[in-house]
């Protein structure tokens, strides 16, 4: 636990430093962010964002297989990690990629802490196929 905050310290002071808390203003379209799959990874796979603000992933699977982008906390990890969901696109933050493929998805932070990616293709989420948003 001690590891996770000091990484989470080191994520705010360094987004500071970068000036990257500039945020989202009324109206204004959502954020885009380019996310390669590569050898089952998320790159990149650590990101910020500010309660409130919207962002548009955009995935690019430049792998032969499928994979799946899910965001949410860890009882939306759990679920998809247990469940049969064989395609995601409707629900916001969860999106199938087909290999070769580029999909989106947009997701609205509302509460501040850390929100978490994974791809729950068998394996994958056990093999390190995960991510995380830091929200401030």
């Amino acid at each position: 636990m001690r590891r996770v905050a000091l990484l989470v310290a080191v994520v705010i002071l360094s987004a500071v430093a970068l000036g990257i808390f500039g945020g989202p203003t009324a109206g204004a379209t959502p954020r885009t962010v380019q996310v390669t799959v590569r050898h089952s990874k998320f790159v990149p796979a650590r990101f910020t964002a500010r309660r409130g603000e919207t962002v548009r992933f955009v995935l690019t699977n430049t792998d032969p297989i499928d994979h799946e982008f899910i965001l949410g906390d860890e009882a939306v990890q759990r679920r998809h990690e247990l469940g049969t969901e064989a395609a995601h696109g409707a629900v916001p933050g969860e999106v199938s990629v087909p290999p070769g493929q580029v999909a989106e998805t947009t997701y609205t932070f509302s509460h501040t802490g850390v929100a978490l990616i994974g791809c729950h293709a068998p394996g994958h989420y056990n093999y390190g196929m995960r991510g995380w948003v830091l929200v401030y």
